[in-house]
C-alpha cells in the first residue's frame, strides 16, 4: 500500500481560496468516498467557497478542469479506472494524468490528483476512505490541492 512516507500536512490560511471539485461518476461507492473525503478536508481548511462539478467519467477530468481554472484558486481531481482485459486502462490513465498536469503547468492553479488507478476493486475501495479504507484519497488529494495553493501565494502574479 502506498500511504508510507507520506507528509501531514496541515493546512493554514485556505479560508478565502475558491476551490473547484470535479468528480468522475464512474464506480459510484469509490467515487462517494473520494468526494466525502475531499469535501472533509474542505470543510477542515475552513473553506467556503467550493464549487462541484461531475463528468462522465476520468477522461474528461482535464477539460473540466481547463474550463474552471478562471474560478478557481486551487481544483481536486477525483476519479478512479480499475484495469480491465484491454490496453484502454493504459490510455485513460495516461491522458488524463498528462492532461491534468498540462493544465496546471499553462495556468499556475494546483491541482490535487485524487485520481485512483487501481488493478481491482479492492484496491480502490482501499483507498476510497470509507469504512474500512486504508487510506483516504480524495482528502489526500484536496489537502495537497490547498496546500499548494497556500505555498503559490507567496509568489507575485
Amino acid at each position: 500500500m502506498s500511504g508510507r512516507g507520506a507528509p501531514e500536512l496541515r493546512v493554514a490560511g485556505a479560508e478565502s481560496l475558491r476551490v473547484v471539485v470535479i468528480a468522475s461518476q464512474w464506480h459510484r461507492t469509490v467515487m462517494d468516498g473520494l468526494l466525502d473525503g475531499a469535501r472533509r478536508a474542505l470543510a477542515d481548511a475552513a473553506v467556503q467557497d467550493v464549487t462541484e462539478l461531475r463528468v462522465p467519467g476520468v477522461f474528461e477530468l482535464p477539460v473540466a478542469a481547463a474550463r474552471a481554472v478562471p474560478d478557481a484558486d486551487a481544483i481536486v481531481a477525483l476519479g478512479v479506472v480499475i484495469r480491465g482485459g484491454t490496453p484502454h486502462f493504459e490510455y485513460v490513465c495516461q491522458a488524463a494524468t498528462t492532461g491534468l498536469t498540462q493544465v496546471a503547468l499553462r495556468t499556475g492553479i494546483p491541482i490535487g490528483f485524487g485520481v485512483l488507478t487501481c488493478d481491482d476493486e479492492q484496491q480502490a475501495l482501499d483507498r476510497a476512505g470509507l469504512a474500512g479504507s486504508r487510506e483516504d484519497k480524495g482528502y489526500e488529494a484536496a489537502v495537497a490541492a490547498l496546500a499548494t495553493a497556500v505555498t503559490l501565494r507567496t509568489f507575485s502574479d
